[in-house]
Parts: C-alpha cells; structure tokens; sequence
C-alpha cells in the first residue's frame, strides 16, 4: 500500500501565504504619529527646562554677583542646585542657595500628572547670616501655606495676621513688633508679590528662606528686593 502523501500537503508556511501588511493600517500611522510627537516633546521639553532654569540663576548671579560659585544638575532636565558663595566682609550675607525644581515637559505622557500634583515650577533661595537676625518672621502666601510640607514649621510660637499683598491673600507670622514691621514695610515698598510665595527669617539656622515660582524676565525683580531686605536685618 502507497502510504505518501502528496507533495503539496507539506509545503512549509511561508510569509506569502499572509497578505497582511501592518504599514497599511490606520493603527501604524497612529502609532507613528504619536511616537514622533513624544520625541519632539521631549526635546522641546529639555529647551524649555533649560531657558527657565538657565534664566533663573542668571538673575540671582547678576544680583549677588558672587566670588565663587557651584552647580550640580540634581534630576536631568528637572532639578538643579546653586551654591554662591560671597566673600566681601561687609556683606551680610555669605551664601546663597537656589534649588530649581521643574515640572517634566520633557515627558508629555506623565506632565499632566505631574501638574495637578506640584502644579508648577518651583524655586527654593536659603540665604545664609554672618550674624544671627532679629527675630523670626514669614510672610507666605494662604493658598501654598495649605499644601503639604508647605506650612510654617514653628506657626504655634509665633503671632499671627491676616494680610493682603496685592492680589493676595497673605498670612504673616512673626516674634515680635520689629519683625513685624520690617515685614510689612517690605510688602509696602513692592505691592505686587509678583511670584514670590514665601519669605522666612529664622534666626536659630542663622537663614532666610525665599521661594518663588520662576519665570521668565521676573525672578530678577522679586529676588533683588528681597535680597537687599534681608541683608538689612543684621
């Protein structure tokens, strides 16, 4: 008995033998289209990142103009650190800090995520005393004071006000009438806080705080005044 089969029976599987083309389908373009446009995010994400942060210390270096000074890039396109260091004797002030931390434009997917978590830009400034302030007082704004790890650390010790400062609503804390009054003629000189959204002076660190949120052509501004401010505290 003739057991073979035909020939045809075991022709292999070729590619042929599928017509389907994945370049031909409305998914591929898809998938093309917004591969390309997360690429172009990113890098337009990493300018803009840059211009801000680039910016940002620019202004503070043109104010201080310190004798020495240090960078280190603490996140990729995100985090960045500044140590400026001031050694003329009659300054009041040795050094300054400025951490930038900045939303993820260079990630598009996760951006959205992160704005309704951080919802912007920010811009931390410790200043460091040669000699111990006055006394301690803050001035920040209600709104960022809610957020979490944004509230004023010893508030319990300290007396408390209501205040506006241009169009907003401002709580400020403070030891004592001196600091007090340094506080509100500082909103008096600049009635418009601009992106200023904290200003401390705590004596036991020796410090000044300030944070801000960067912008472009406007950090300059804010920082300048607050600056000179706090070297007039000791």
């Amino acid at each position: 008995m003739d057991l073979r089969f035909p020939r045809a029976a075991f022709e292999p599987v070729t590619e042929s033998m599928f017509k389907y083309e994945l370049t031909g389908q409305p998914l591929f373009y898809l998938f093309a289209a917004f591969s390309f446009l997360l690429a172009a995010g990113y890098f337009w994400g990493k300018r803009q990142n840059k211009k801000i942060f680039l910016a940002a210390f620019r202004d503070i270096i043109d104010v201080i103009k310190p004798d020495d000074q240090r960078f280190v890039n603490i996140g990729g396109s995100i985090g960045y650190h500044a140590n400026l260091f001031i050694k003329k004797k009659k300054a009041a002030i040795s050094q300054v800090d400025a951490t930038i931390v900045l939303l993820p434009r260079q990630s598009w997917l996760y951006l959205p995520v992160s704005k309704l978590i951080r919802h912007f830009d920010r811009l931390f400034i410790t200043f460091y005393f040669k000699k111990k302030p006055l006394a301690e007082g803050h001035l920040i704004e209600n709104r960022y004071n809610k957020m979490k790890r944004s509230s004023v650390a010893n508030a319990e010790h300290l007396q408390k006000e209501a205040l506006r400062w241009g169009t907003y609503d401002f709580l400020l804390y403070y030891d004592g009438e001196d600091i007090k009054n340094k506080l509100i003629n500082l909103m008096d000189n600049n009635p418009d806080p601009g992106i200023i959204r904290h200003i401390a002076v705590v004596p036991e660190q020796k410090k000044g705080f300030l944070f801000m949120i960067p912008k472009k052509n406007q950090v300059a501004q804010y920082f300048t005044s607050v600056y000179y401010w706090l070297s007039s505290l000791v």
